[in-house]
């Protein structure tokens, strides 16, 4: 049987930097102890989380064919 230590990933500390530049601590498997995660997605400024001017775009896909499908049931 294998010791604890060789089971779990070294958790420890890293700095994550933002999009923006904003930066915090927290505890991680990334990296080794010190290293810096920069981002290029979150949740400041992804659409999916600021309703950005993305809209729903269905070309016939499958939108399309559930709203065929279910048609009149509500």
């Amino acid at each position: 049987m294998k010791k604890d230590a060789d089971l779990h990933p070294d958790y420890h500390q890293i700095k994550v930097v933002m999009t923006d530049g904003t930066e915090f601590t927290t505890y991680s498997t990334y990296g080794k102890a010190g290293d810096t995660l920069a981002l290029d997605i979150d949740p400041k400024t992804h659409p999916a989380w600021t309703g950005g001017d993305a809209k729903l775009m269905d070309r016939g896909g499958r939108l399309s064919r559930f709203k065929k499908k279910f048609e009149g049931m509500f």
